[in-house]
């Protein structure tokens, strides 16, 4: 790869970092920034303005799908690869919904990193996952998860980091009854009738 391209890694985990790190200088990138959490990376990512953006979906404070989000929203254009451990499908979806150019599966071996960034550079996606490498008790659940809106996504990932509806509608600039109205929606969609029947949908499914 071309040693110009430059490289900045956003993972809570040092061990992650360092990995990635590791990965990406054997592979010819300049690492020149690390980040632990959204908003410190969205801040150094837009001053730095790297070629290739590495990050994790379960970050502090704005999450790896709504990082990507913001950064297309400020037309930030260069290659954003997201890695997760969780659910491969569902956040495989989110974050190419966002606009990232390619998931990677921390259960799949980091080395596809590599394979995902040659890809962005040729033009194209890499979201390689398949209908039966998706974890829940029926491929049915993914269908549910499938059937979500991007705003009704939004609303339950804050629902299970413990967001009350009112500080949902604070981070998403809607009401309280909007937030209720997505709320309920989903927990329709997915077949879930509490916030425990929710949260052991979400455990058994990777969302947490």
């Amino acid at each position: 790869m071309n040693t110009a391209k430059k490289a900045i890694i956003v993972d809570d985990h040092p061990l992650a970092r360092s990995a990635i790190r590791s990965l990406l200088e054997a592979s010819g990138l300049m690492v020149i920034a690390e980040a632990e959490d959204g908003s410190q990376a969205l801040k150094t990512i837009l001053s730095k303005m790297p070629d290739v953006v590495i990050v994790d979906v379960d970050i502090p404070g704005i999450n790896g799908v709504e990082l990507v989000e913001k950064l297309r929203e400020r037309q930030f254009t260069a290659i954003i690869v997201v890695v997760s451990a969780k659910n491969d499908r569902f956040y495989g979806k989110r974050s190419a919904d966002a606009g990232a150019n390619a998931f990677i599966s921390k259960k799949e071996g980091m080395e596809n990193i590599i394979a995902a960034i040659e890809a962005a550079q040729k033009g194209y996606s890499y979201f390689p996952f398949i209908l039966t490498n998706f974890i829940g008790t029926h491929s049915s659940e993914y269908e549910k998860l499938a059937a979500l809106s991007a705003q009704e996504t939004k609303v339950l990932r804050y629902i299970l980091a413990g967001y009350d509806n009112s500080r949902i509608g604070d981070e998403m600039f809607i009401s309280s009854k909007t937030v209720s109205t997505y709320k309920t929606r989903l927990m329709e969609k997915l077949g879930c009738n509490s916030l425990i029947e929710l949260l052991s949908f979400a455990n058994r499914n990777k969302i947490v």
